[in-house]
């Protein structure tokens, strides 16, 4: 007798241990607990008890209960055993939305764990690949991969309505073979706001469709690179597209550094030809900004003006271009890339006159990034993060699993269950 009463008392401690740790309230209660110690298993039982109406899951409304299914949940380990929820859900007939399934306490509609076993899923998923996260929890790939696209749609169903002063568009690659997709980001914060295949003008007119004609006019600036379809974008669709598309110093230098690493490499052709190897192994020396030279190459710029005569003459014009994003004036500044423009073409240095010559074409947007200091800096950290994220999950087998993958970890959304929402 004593032995028996024991039993009993455990089985309701177990029970008022899980109906505190889900949640329960009437009607839903615990009937029963199992454990299995060989198989190191836990089921806890839930039945919706005493009742015969319950609320429609579309529209609130009071509805008759239609009939019961057994339905399972993975739910955090208890004591490193696995642990089930099984109950016997209800499902309601409603006169509007016909027959549907009631939603449960523990967990979300179409999820098959328990909002606190997703919790979990998606801080592991915040530092670790979905491989490792599977390996970790026991499950397989694609039911992490669910737990990470669930957590995307609630960001993006939950996102405020984005008002956007200053954004960044860049692309990012997918895969080799120059598989892209367009990303834009919200410099003010840093995150990404839109993401879409390809690097197209429909990639980036996606974009724009979502905001009506006072939302783009209350944008201030837009940060690219020169890629010819982003930039007809923005014309067609901003209002004095000319004042805001900004191409900032970023990719005017990447230009200016290729340029430089031509002139180098043909000159470096010839002196060898000669016999001279002052150029051999300089690459990244030339490409090095100069305060930040060690002491070792100290006096090294002096030196190769005497001796590789147009690499030095290359260098100096992409130093001095770099010098010229200080101004604060749209007519000064204009006047001082105008001059460096002359300087340039009359360089005889055809890799620096094409830079040259593209930069004439682009100088309003420039000036734009000069005179608003606008800068696509929060574009290209978001790149690097991007690809560390594929780098680490060994690539990605399709777009769709890349973008919910981008915003999972850059979107900056609120992607935790209802019931863990962050406050």
């Amino acid at each position: 007798m004593q032995l028996a009463g024991e039993c009993k008392l455990a089985a309701m401690q177990d029970r008022d241990l899980y109906t505190t740790v889900l949640g329960l309230v009437v009607p839903w209660a615990i009937t029963n607990v199992e454990l299995n110690a060989r198989t190191e298993a836990i089921e806890v039982h839930i039945e919706a008890n005493g009742v015969s109406r319950m609320p429609c899951p579309t529209c609130k409304a009071d509805c008759a209960i239609y009939d019961r299914r057994e339905r399972r949940w993975r739910h955090l380990d208890t004591c490193e055993y696995t642990t089930t929820i099984v109950a016997q859900v209800p499902r309601v007939r409603c006169d509007e939305h016909g027959v549907h399934q009631v939603v449960v306490p523990w967990g979300e509609p179409g999820s098959r764990h328990t909002a606190a076993f997703e919790a979990f899923a998606i801080g592991w998923l915040s530092e670790a690949t979905v491989s490792a996260v599977a390996r970790r929890l026991r499950l397989t790939w694609d039911q992490v991969d669910g737990i990470m696209q669930r957590a995307v749609a609630r960001g993006l169903a939950r996102r405020d309505a984005l008002k956007l002063k200053r954004i960044g568009v860049d692309e990012t690659s997918f895969q080799k073979r120059h598989e892209y997709v367009t990303v834009v980001t919200d410099q003010r914060t840093g995150h990404v706001v839109y993401v879409a295949d390809d690097r197209k003008k429909g990639s980036l007119e996606g974009f724009f469709d979502q905001f009506d004609a006072a939302e783009l006019r209350a944008l201030e600036s837009v940060s690219m690179d020169m890629w010819g379809p982003y930039i007809t974008v923005a014309h067609d669709r901003l209002e004095r597209a000319r004042t805001k598309v900004c191409f900032d110093k970023f990719h005017v230098a990447k230009h200016l550094g290729d340029a430089l690493d031509k002139v180098r490499r043909l000159e470096q052709r010839e002196l060898l030809q000669r016999g001279d190897r002052a150029l051999v192994g300089t690459k990244y020396t030339w490409l090095r900004n100069p305060e930040r030279m060690p002491a070792e190459r100290e006096g090294f710029f002096e030196r190769m003006k005497r001796v590789a005569i147009r690499t030095a003459r290359a260098w100096a014009l992409k130093e001095h271009a770099m010098c010229l994003w200080h101004f604060r004036s749209r007519s000064w500044a204009r006047k001082a890339w105008e001059k460096w423009i002359n300087w340039a073409l009359r360089s005889r240095l055809e890799p620096v006159k094409r830079v040259a010559r593209m930069v004439r074409e682009h100088l309003y947007g420039i000036i734009n990034a000069i005179v608003l200091r606008a800068t696509n800096a929060s574009s290209e950290s978001a790149n690097a993060k991007m690809q560390r994220v594929k780098r680490m999950a060994c690539g990605f087998r399709n777009r769709e699993r890349f973008r919910n993958a981008i915003y999972f970890h850059l979107g900056g959304l609120d992607l935790l269950p209802g019931h863990h929402t962050r406050p």
